[in-house]
């Protein structure tokens, strides 16, 4: 089973670092879980038309990353309360 190393946009680290720190370390820690089981999970696409793109649920918060599987890299993009990441439709929007 390989290893992949996992590697966070700049723009993670920085949202990381605004959350409480407890919440902040369970993100963390699973995104080295995915890491270190990425060969043996179904990664749930984000979209039909963005397939390179995976997202994981975390409790409240989603997980949306990408594997290079050449390189051995669990990429992150992004760390969000699902509240932002799926904005609901009010009916207006409808």
């Amino acid at each position: 089973m390989a290893w992949y190393r996992v590697a966070y946009r700049p723009q993670v680290v920085s949202d990381l670092a605004g959350i409480e720190t407890i919440t902040a370390q369970r993100l963390l820690d699973k995104t080295k879980w995915l890491a270190s089981n990425a060969e043996n999970l179904r990664h749930e696409p984000l979209a039909p038309d963005l397939p390179v793109l995976a997202k994981y649920a975390v409790g409240e918060w989603r997980i949306f990353y990408s594997i290079d599987r050449t390189d051995h890299v669990l990429d992150v993009h992004a760390v969000m309360p699902a509240t932002a990441a799926y904005p609901r439709k009010t009916t207006e929007q409808a």
